[in-house]
């Protein structure tokens, strides 16, 4: 996949600026990291945001009360073309106390739409 090398650096940049803002609790920063309409599969749902809004507070409500951040264990690219790479990923989120709370892997598809870098849909195997 080197010859999509710079499809995948800006890919990753995607996932590290969605998981800072993520963390950050900053949606303005974590709709930026998105392309609208976005797309979830999870639970045997899939969940779509017409635009942003309320993605954030969809967030809590499938996590946990006690969640406090993520992070990513491991990114590895399926496929990639000059403008769109398919990851498989897995993150962890943790308590305030850096205990875990669990495992989650998912498929994250970044694209690039109207000349911008952004996820465009992933199908989890986190609840909800």
């Amino acid at each position: 996949m080197a010859e999509h090398e710079a499809a995948v650096e800006a890919a990753l940049a995607v996932l590290d600026e969605h998981m800072d803002a993520l963390n950050a609790r900053d949606e303005v920063r974590l709709n930026a990291t998105l392309h609208f309409p976005h797309y979830r599969l999870a639970s045997g749902y899939l969940k779509t945001w017409a635009g942003p809004g309320d993605y954030l507070a969809d967030f809590y409500k499938r996590t946990t009360d006690d969640w406090h951040h993520s992070l990513w264990d491991y990114r590895d690219v399926i496929a990639a073309s000059d403008d769109k790479v398919h990851f498989s990923v897995q993150f962890t989120r943790y308590r305030a106390d850096d205990s875990v709370i669990g495992h989650y892997r998912s498929i994250w598809v970044i694209a690039l739409l109207d000349g911008r870098w952004a996820a465009q849909l992933r199908s989890s195997f986190a609840s909800g």
